[in-house]
C-alpha cells in the first residue's frame, strides 16, 4: 500500500481546490477556447503536469486556476505535481528514460535537450502561438529548438538579478549598486568591514548557482567553448582573471556559501544576515507581502531593498544568462493532442495575462504580445525583470545550444570549478584544468 502524505494529498487536490475558485467568466471563456481549440482532446485524456514547486503564492493560485478551468472545460482529468526545483531536471530525464511518469513537465534552461529524441514535436503549437502572440523571443526559439524542430514551448523566464539593501550599501558609500566588476569588489570589501557581509551560492544551486556565476564569467570573457562548438576554451586567460576575482570577492561572503542550494540566498537575505544577493524578484514580493500582513521587520526590508542589473565587467557590455522555463511534452504520453490544447489554453490571453500579473514580474513572457502587459508599470522596483526574455543569452553562449551544453550545466561544471577555487581546494590554474577536463567528456572534441 502506498502511505498517504501530506504531500501527496496536496498534490492530488489543488485542482480539485482551484475549480471552487474558478470565476464563471473564466469558465465560460475557457469552454469557448476549447470548442474552437486546433487541438481536441483524445477521448478519456488525463495528463499529469510536472512543474517546480512555487515561489510566489499568487502565481501558483492562478496557475492552478487556469489548471481547473482547462480541465472543466475540456474534461480533461489534470494532476499537477509541485517538485522542488533542483529535483525537476533529474526526475524528468528519469521519466524520459523510462518512458513512464508526467506527461508534460515544466522545466528549466537547457534540460529538454537532454533527452530530445523522447519528445514530442511541437512545431505546429509554437508556430500558431508564435504567429497568434506576436512572434517569439529570439531566446525562446534557441532554447526551444533542436536543429530546426521545435522541441519545448518556451512558457516563461524567470529574471535573476542582483538583490541589495539600499541603506547598507549607502551606508559605505554606494547609493546606487555598482556598475562594474571592480567597483563591487570594493563595495563587498566595504560591507564586510562594516559587518555586513554578501552571498553568493556556491552549491549546486541550479537557479541562482547556475545563473549568477555564469552571468559573472561570461562578465570576463571566459566562454565554455568556442562559437561553433568546436574547442573547449575553458581553460583561457580570461577564465584564470575570473576565477582570482572570484576568490576575492568570496573572501568578503558570509559563511555556509559553499553549501548554498537555491532557497538559501532567500533565507539569508530575509534573516538580514546578507546585504547583497543574486534571486528572482521573489525574496521582494515575500517582505512586500509579509510587510503588508503586518510584519514591520520585513516591512522595513521591502522599503530598503531594490534590484539592480549584473555589474559589468573587463569585456566592457552586459551579458546575462537568465532561468528560461520552458514546457515539453514526453512521447510516452498517451494523450498528445489533449497536452498541445492545455498549453495553447494556458498561454492564451485570458488565462496568461492573468497569470502574469498575480507573477509580480517573477516571471517574464517570451512572446511580444505580452510586452506591455501592466506588471511591467507595477512597481518601480521590478525595474531590469522586464527584460528578462530580451536579454539572455542560452546556456552554452557562445556556442550552440545542445546536449553537451546541457550536460556540461546538470553536471554543475561551472560552479564545481568557481567554488573549489573559492574555497582554496584548487588553484585557479588547476581548477580551470579540470573543468576543460570534464568539459571535454560532454563535448567530445
Amino acid at each position: 500500500m502506498v502511505k498517504v502524505t501530506r504531500r501527496r494529498l496536496i498534490k492530488a487536490g489543488t485542482v480539485a481546490a482551484a475549480a471552487a475558485m474558478v470565476s464563471p467568466a473564466l469558465l465560460n471563456s475557457a469552454k469557448a477556447w476549447a470548442a474552437s481549440s486546433p487541438w481536441q482532446p483524445e477521448s478519456g485524456a488525463s495528463l499529469r503536469l510536472m512543474r517546480w514547486s512555487k515561489w510566489i503564492d499568487t502565481e501558483d493560485i492562478a496557475f492552478n486556476k487556469n489548471v481547473a478551468a482547462f480541465e472543466a472545460a475540456t474534461g480533461v482529468k489534470m494532476r499537477v505535481d509541485s517538485e522542488w526545483l533542483d529535483d525537476v531536471q533529474p526526475k524528468a530525464a528519469v521519466a524520459a528514460n523510462i518512458g513512464s511518469g508526467p506527461d508534460i513537465v515544466w522545466g528549466m534552461l537547457g534540460f529538454a535537450h537532454l533527452f530530445p529524441e523522447k519528445l514530442v514535436d511541437v512545431g505546429d503549437l509554437a508556430m500558431y502561438l508564435g504567429t497568434k502572440h506576436g512572434g517569439w523571443y529570439p531566446i525562446a526559439e534557441k532554447y526551444g529548438k533542436w536543429g530546426n524542430q521545435w522541441i519545448t514551448i518556451p512558457w516563461s523566464t524567470g529574471g535573476n538579478y542582483i538583490n541589495y539593501r539600499k541603506s547598507m550599501c549607502g551606508d559605505v558609500g554606494y547609493d546606487k549598486f555598482p556598475a562594474t566588476t571592480d567597483a563591487y569588489l570594493d563595495l563587498a570589501r566595504k560591507l564586510k568591514k562594516k559587518g555586513t557581509p554578501i552571498g553568493h551560492a556556491l552549491g549546486h544551486a541550479t537557479g541562482d548557482g547556475n545563473l549568477g556565476w555564469q552571468t559573472m564569467m561570461w562578465a570576463f570573457g571566459s566562454h565554455m567553448v568556442n562559437e561553433e562548438g568546436t574547442r573547449v576554451t575553458i581553460n583561457s586567460k580570461e577564465t584564470i582573471a575570473a576565477l582570482k576575482w572570484a576568490k576575492e570577492l568570496s573572501s568578503n561572503f558570509i559563511k555556509g556559501c559553499p553549501s548554498w542550494g537555491d532557497g538559501h540566498n532567500n533565507k539569508a537575505f530575509l534573516d538580514e544576515q546578507v546585504s547583497v544577493t543574486n534571486n528572482g524578484i521573489s525574496i521582494y514580493v515575500k517582505a512586500l507581502t509579509e510587510g503588508q500582513k503586518g510584519n514591520s521587520r520585513l516591512a522595513k526590508i521591502a522599503k530598503d531593498m531594490d534590484h539592480s542589473s549584473w555589474p559589468i565587467g573587463p569585456i566592457g557590455k552586459p551579458v546575462e544568462l537568465q532561468f528560461s522555463q520552458p514546457m515539453c511534452i514526453f512521447k510516452h504520453t498517451k494523450y498528445p493532442n489533449a497536452a498541445k490544447a492545455f498549453i495553447a489554453f494556458m498561454i492564451d490571453k485570458k488565462q496568461y495575462n492573468h497569470w502574469l500579473g498575480e507573477s509580480k514580474g517573477y516571471f517574464t513572457h517570451t512572446l511580444h504580445d505580452y510586452d506591455n502587459h501592466p506588471v511591467w508599470d507595477s512597481d518601480p522596483k521590478i525595474g531590469p525583470f522586464e527584460f528578462t526574455s530580451k536579454n539572455s543569452e542560452a546556456i552554452g553562449y557562445p556556442g550552440p545550444l545542445g546536449y553537451a551544453a546541457a550536460a556540461v550545466l546538470a553536471d554543475f561544471v561551472l560552479i564545481d570549478m568557481i567554488a573549489s577555487v573559492c574555497t582554496g581546494s584548487e588553484t585557479p590554474q588547476d581548477a580551470a584544468k579540470i573543468a576543460e577536463k570534464r568539459a571535454n567528456r560532454y563535448y567530445r572534441v
